[in-house]
């Protein structure tokens, strides 16, 4: 894995060879000679975050509203601690 660094100039000038090395491994974008972003192909993102589905995704989905969701009740209701 190579990591490319670009300026945000460069970046802005040429974005597709920027894609093209997000392919060989990370590119960071600087600003102001400081690193400000990080451009990682799909791929990669996936494998870092563990392809997690976050919950306002999953509540996002099309369709979503169609889904009947039945919780069921309870049977052990918290008792009082008793404190001696």
């Amino acid at each position: 894995m190579s990591i490319t660094t670009l300026s945000s100039r460069e970046f802005n000038q040429d974005a597709s060879r920027a894609k093209k090395a997000a392919r060989q491994g990370p590119v960071i974008i600087t600003d102001r000679g400081k690193p400000a972003h990080v451009l990682l192909s799909f791929e990669e993102y996936q494998r870092i975050t563990g392809s997690q589905k976050k919950i306002a995704d999953l509540l996002a989905m099309p369709g979503i509203a169609d889904i009947e969701l039945e919780i069921p009740a309870l049977k052990d209701r918290a008792q009082p601690a008793e404190l001696d």
